[in-house]
């Protein structure tokens, strides 16, 4: 069986085997797969291509079995053309998220070749979320901005939410046509019956980094009145909720005053006070944040960390206390996976596919609404003023995470898939 994977970004591993620096802190879950998939007695002949805009020609290389394959560009003749050189028995397209997702699997479907889609996010969801509980003032750019924005890019927020429409319609579109959909929660099979109705749903969870199956696992501390939380790529864009955690810790400060949020991501650009007028025009998010971090008196109690690698993330988990996921919208969230997996308390919003993986009360804290401060600090200080600091939940949110991120349970469910949809493709 040869399968050909499509993925949004190049791992670590390609970018190893074709020669390039590797320059992306994410992608986990592809890596982890890849490797359980690998391991497995009679695995597919496995070729992992991605869209890289450091090659001027098509780049290819192997490593311990696998080939791996970067191209210049994404379009439907970039793909019919890697298609035409291979007999590829069946195509993997992780994701629907980027333009090259939609490409490639048109052209399968030109060349006869089954194709697979595996949901990341939910576009059309994220669509609908992506700026909520950012006051309005926030959200619309002028012309000046949108002119300085095609030069140099920057966050305008009105432009991220026309690229998410954007994203979302490509979705519905690619979606519409896909006869093969894998997901892993109740949020993600809703999704595949409202956009992909034609479609077979298959079940497959993901597997994770290899350093977070590693022990030590977490082992609460006494933080006296200096926990620690932590919160993943909560600086980026509105949907993470940063903005909602930062007005969930006043009322944490009154009773640990020494409280802090570690935020793992870029903290708010700054050139300097000359352009910083300027850099905060054109980053309205991180103004907002900015704001509210001086008008409600977290100087001191919010530190970013910047973005981390495999390592580095592990031992962000380790010397915190609570994890936060806040979002107002996931599907299956890899951060609370990895968090789970070390059995550090979680807290987490109830939204999209998150209660499928965090069991309330037993394995973690969830709360409703997303947007909703007070709720989130009672989350936060329910963990915290347990007597065990929540070790009972992290110790059960381990247990469960084990079940779920097996890699070889998921490497064998995901062969079990490709050779139904092979089989199914035989009858036909």
């Amino acid at each position: 069986m040869r399968v050909l994977w499509l993925v949004s970004i190049t791992i670590p591993a390609a970018a190893a085997a074709c020669g390039l620096p590797a320059r992306d802190v994410g992608g986990g879950w592809l890596t982890g797969q890849l490797g359980a998939l690998r391991a497995l007695d009679g695995a597919p002949a496995l070729t992992v291509c991605s869209v890289d805009a450091r090659t001027s020609a098509p780049v290819r290389g192997e490593a311990d079995g696998v080939r791996f394959c970067l191209l210049p560009a994404g379009g439907e003749s970039d793909f019919a053309a890697l298609l035409q050189g291979e007999r590829y028995d069946l195509v993997h397209i992780w994701g629907t998220e980027y333009p090259a997702a939609r490409a490639m699997h048109a052209a399968a479907l030109r060349a006869g070749v089954p194709a697979l889609v595996g949901l990341q996010g939910v576009m059309d969801v994220y669509a609908a979320h992506v700026c909520d509980g950012v006051p309005a003032r926030y959200l619309r750019s002028c012309f000046i901005q949108r002119a300085i924005d095609r030069v140099v890019p920057g966050g305008l927020l009105d432009r991220l939410q026309a690229r998410y429409n954007a994203l979302a319609a490509s979705e519905a579109a690619l979606l519409a046509e896909t006869r093969y959909v894998t997901g892993r929660t109740a949020f993600d099979r809703a999704a595949a019956a409202r956009l992909a109705p034609r479609a077979r749903y298959f079940v497959c969870n993901e597997t994770l980094r290899p350093a977070f199956y590693a022990r030590p696992a977490w082992r609460p501390r006494t933080f006296g009145a200096a926990p620690r939380l932590l919160m993943s790529q909560g600086s980026n864009y509105p949907l993470k909720n940063l903005h909602t955690a930062l007005q969930a810790l006043p009322a944490l400060l009154r009773r640990w005053p020494g409280l802090t949020l570690a935020v793992a991501g870029w903290p708010p650009l700054d050139k300097g006070p000359l352009l910083r007028p300027v850099i905060d025009w054109m980053f309205p998010y991180q103004r907002y944040c900015k704001r509210l971090v001086r008008t409600l008196g977290l100087e001191g109690h919010v530190r970013y960390i910047g973005p981390l690698d495999e390592a580095a993330m592990r031992q962000a988990y380790l010397d915190a206390d609570v994890y936060l996921l806040p979002s107002y919208s996931e599907n299956s969230p890899n951060s609370l996976g990895e968090a789970m997996l070390l059995g550090l308390p979680c807290v987490a919003s109830a939204a999209g596919g998150t209660p499928d993986m965090l069991a309330d009360g037993r394995e973690g804290v969830l709360y409703a609404p997303p947007g909703d401060a007070a709720a989130l600090a009672a989350a936060i200080e329910r963990v915290l003023a347990a007597p065990d600091a929540g070790a009972a939940l992290g110790a059960a949110a381990r247990a469960r995470a084990q079940k779920t991120h097996d890699p070889a349970a998921n490497a064998a469910a995901m062969a079990g898939i490709y050779a139904a949809i092979l089989g199914g493709e035989g009858k036909r």
